[in-house]
C-alpha cells in the first residue's frame, strides 16, 4: 500500500495519484484538510510501528504501507485552521504531529522525510553541502548591512537576491530600484549571489532515476517569466552521464528519494548549482514537457 499525504487537488499530488491509478497500484490519500474525519492511530513499541490510518471508510494498517509521498503545507495556513476554535486547532496540530512522526519513522520508501528536507531551510548551509559534493556555487553574501550588499554588487557587477529559508521567493536582480530599498534588510538578512548567466537546467532525481529539463528564458527567474513580460521555453534534456551521477549522488547524500536540483550551464561549459528542492513542484516541468516524472515517482514508490 502506498500513502499520499497532502491536498488532493494540488497538481503534484493529483499527478502522482493518477500515475498510481494507471499502474494499478493500491494507494490511499491522506487529505490534510480532512483532518477532522481522518483518524490516525499509531503506536511505537521499540523499533516496531503499529497502528492504522482511516480514510473514506478504508482502514490501512501501518504495516502494509511500503511507500509514502508527502507534500504537506503548513497546517496553520489551512483554511480549516483560520479562525477555528481552540479545540479544532489543538486537534489539527496533534493530527499533523502524529502524521509527521509516522512519516519520519515509517519503513519503506518515503518522499521525503522531514529530517532529509531540513537542509533546504537554510540556503547558505545547503550551499556548503552542495559545494562539498563537487558542484560550483555562485559567490554568496548573506547580510543585513546595506553597505556590504552594495560593495558586493560593486565587486561582482550583476547580483541577484533571494530568501535564505525554504520559503519560496522570486529571484530578482539587485538593480538601482532594489538598491534603494536596501535599508529594509536591517530587519531581515537577505542572500545575495553573483548573477551567473547561461542556460537553466532543472534535474529531478527520483530514487536512482534522473530526468532533466533545459530552460531557455530572457528573465532572471524563469518560473515567473510571464509575470514580467518575458518567456520561458522548457524542453527535455539528456544530461551527460557524469552530471547525472553527480546529481543522483547529491540527492542521495542529502537523504532525498525525490529532489529537484537547480543548475545553470554557463557559456564556457561549467555547471553551477543553486539549490536542492526536497519538495519539488515537478508538475510545472511535466506539464510543459510531458516528461514522465510522476510515473517515475509511482514506480519508485512501488519499489522496495
Amino acid at each position: 500500500m502506498i500513502v499520499v499525504c497532502g491536498i488532493a487537488s494540488e497538481r503534484p499530488i493529483a499527478l502522482v495519484t493518477d500515475a498510481l491509478r494507471r499502474r494499478g497500484l493500491p494507494y490511499a490519500v491522506l487529505h490534510q484538510r480532512h483532518f477532522t474525519d481522518t483518524p490516525i492511530d499509531i503506536r511505537v513499541d521499540g523499533t516496531d510501528v503499529r497502528g492504522h490510518l482511516r480514510r473514506d471508510g478504508l482502514t490501512v494498517p501501518c504495516s502494509d504501507v511500503t511507500g509514502i509521498y508527502t507534500r504537506l503545507m503548513d497546517w496553520r495556513l489551512l483554511p480549516e485552521a483560520r479562525g477555528a476554535d481552540q479545540e479544532t486547532l489543538r486537534h489539527c496540530q496533534a493530527w499533523h504531529q502524529a502524521l509527521g512522526t509516522w512519516i519520519e519513522i515509517a519503513p519503506g520508501r518515503v518522499m521525503n522525510r522531514a529530517s532529509a528536507t531540513a537542509t533546504n531551510r537554510s540556503k547558505p548551509y545547503q550551499a556548503q553541502l552542495i559545494r562539498r559534493a563537487g558542484f560550483r556555487v555562485p559567490e554568496t553574501l548573506v547580510t543585513d548591512d546595506p553597505d556590504r550588499a552594495l560593495a558586493f554588487r560593486d565587486r561582482h557587477g550583476r547580483v541577484v537576491y533571494k530568501s535564505i529559508s525554504s520559503v519560496r521567493s522570486i529571484v530578482r536582480l539587485l538593480d538601482d530600484e532594489a538598491a534603494a530599498r536596501l535599508p529594509r534588510i536591517r530587519s531581515c538578512p537577505v542572500q545575495f549571489q553573483r548573477y551567473v548567466t547561461g542556460v537553466n537546467i532543472r534535474v529531478h532525481v527520483v530514487a536512482d532515476e534522473v530526468l532533466a529539463t533545459r530552460i531557455e528564458t530572457d528573465q532572471v527567474d524563469y518560473r515567473y517569466a510571464g509575470r514580467y513580460g518575458g518567456h520561458a521555453e522548457l524542453t527535455p534534456w539528456t544530461p551527460p552521464r557524469e552530471l547525472a551521477r553527480r546529481c543522483a549522488d547529491l540527492a542521495g547524500g542529502l537523504g532525498l528519494a525525490l529532489a529537484g536540483i537547480d543548475l545553470v550551464l554557463t557559456d564556457d561549459g561549467e555547471f553551477y548549482c543553486f539549490e536542492v528542492n526536497p519538495s519539488p513542484a515537478y508538475s510545472f516541468y511535466e506539464d510543459h514537457t510531458a516528461q514522465p516524472i510522476s510515473d517515475a515517482i509511482a514506480r519508485a514508490l512501488a519499489g522496495r
